[in-house]
């Protein structure tokens, strides 16, 4: 066995689940200090890692907050396009936002503390649009994959993510221990009562 699978064979044995204990740390450290007094370094120490570990798994201190941003992206457009053939459009959407709940409403706490970092940096809040932005970029393209024309499918990709926006506010702030997913079912009923035809 060469050197260079030996040390990485050491490396992968001495690093077990660096990419979450990386992004705990960075959590716990912007909840404590605050986004902007918070250094890399700060991170990998406090998860028992190096900066240059820290560099492996995400291009910089941003990037920790909106890690599970490619898996959200690839879990979208898989829905979008693998719904039932001749499934309504926002039936569409709205089994997307299922998908969605699933993945971004596993804990709560987690999503209320990160949530209060980004609404406290304009830094991260930009961020967070950007990749809001993408996300609903990417609902269109699946919807668009699925024949359905725009402005069509980009009003449809829209509106699932304001969808999403406002769900996911109520459910971070709301008093009651209700699932994510019943919130953002609940806000997608609102809104076809407020569109419905009087």
């Amino acid at each position: 066995m060469s050197h260079r699978v030996i040390t990485l064979v050491l490396v992968a044995r001495w690093e077990p689940n660096a990419s979450g204990r990386l992004r705990e740390a960075a959590l716990d450290l912007y909840t404590e200090r605050g986004y902007e007094q918070t250094t890399v370094g700060d991170i990998a120490e406090r998860a028992g890692l190096t900066a240059r570990t820290f560099f492996r798994y995400f291009a910089d201190k941003r990037e920790v907050l909106f890690a599970r941003g490619d898996e959200l992206q690839h879990a979208v457009r898989a829905a979008a396009v693998e719904a039932p053939e001749g499934m309504p459009t926002m039936r569409v959407v709205a089994a997307v936002l299922d998908v969605i709940a699933e993945l971004v409403g596993r804990d709560r706490d987690h999503s209320r503390r990160r949530q209060a970092v980004i609404d406290a940096t304009p830094e991260l809040q930009e961020r967070e649009l950007i990749k809001l932005a993408r996300l609903s970029a990417v609902l269109r393209e699946g919807l668009r994959e699925r024949g359905v024309p725009d402005p069509e499918a980009g009003l449809a990709a829209e509106t699932g993510i304001a969808i999403f926006r406002v769900a996911f506010e109520r459910w971070i702030t709301a008093p009651d221990e209700r699932e994510l997913i019943d919130v953002m079912r609940e806000a997608t009923a609102r809104l076809e009562t407020l569109v419905a035809p009087r």
